[in-house]
């Protein structure tokens, strides 16, 4: 797939996991109309860029319940294969998003079911047992995240491997794992399809030391800065 497909027919994007070397990784004026992200193994999928509010920065974006099923089952088995170190026992996943991976992580790793955290509130669910919650993609919507009481026996005193699609600036991370230590856990892993610049770290950092060695994570992408000739470059430090 070239630049000029993925700039008119964006609904291709998430579709194909192309070969390791398929893409330039440092074209001359920058990227334009995509990212290519790498995988461990070398392959590499294209990413949209989507330009933020002055035009001047954007982000690499991944929508990974858009992504074909053969894309979300190769993040979910490289994730997988990350996660084994940590001999994790049950996968608890993020809404929304982070429900489509953690679902084919557990799988992968070979586990008959996960658990899902949830926005919506049913009626036997405990406020006492919720956070608030906000995702970077989302900012304007005021969430709160639950744990659903009745599954609680599956996490606790268990290795558990907390999983999101992405994880940007650690705000949502940063609420499922304050959820379950209110339900009296702590994630032995973190893990995410990508890591979206490097924001996270310091949330993550001022919650406990520790936390940032605990993610795990398919590929990395920049924050990325434009060129004079409208491409886009990695944010200088």
């Amino acid at each position: 797939m070239t630049q000029a497909d993925f700039r008119h027919q964006p609904h291709v994007f998430w579709q194909e996991i192309a070969p390791a070397g398929t893409y330039e990784t440092a074209p001359q004026g920058g990227h334009r109309g995509f990212y290519p992200a790498e995988l461990p193994d070398g392959r590499q999928l294209a990413l949209p860029i989507r330009m933020l509010s002055g035009g001047e920065k954007a982000l690499a974006s991944l929508i990974v319940n858009q992504a074909s099923f053969d894309v979300v089952d190769a993040l979910a088995a490289a994730l997988a294969e990350k996660a084994a170190a940590f001999r994790p026992d049950i996968v608890v996943g993020l809404p929304t998003l982070g429900l489509t991976l953690a679902a084919q992580v557990a799988r992968a790793i070979g586990h008959s079911r996960y658990v899902p955290l949830s926005t919506s509130r049913k009626f036997w669910y405990s406020e006492n047992q919720s956070v608030a919650l906000r995702s970077v993609t989302s900012p304007e919507q005021q969430k709160r995240l639950y744990a659903d009481p009745r599954m609680l026996p599956l996490i606790k005193s268990k290795r558990v491997l907390l999983v999101d699609d992405v994880i940007s600036t650690g705000s949502s991370i940063l609420s499922g794992l304050r959820l379950l230590k209110l339900c009296g856990v702590e994630p032995v892993a973190i893990g995410a399809a990508m890591l979206q610049t490097t924001r996270w770290r310091s949330v993550l950092e001022a919650e406990g030391s520790t936390l940032p060695d605990q993610v795990i994570a398919v590929f990395r992408t920049p924050a990325l800065a434009a060129t004079p000739d409208g491409g886009w470059l990695p944010e200088k430090p």
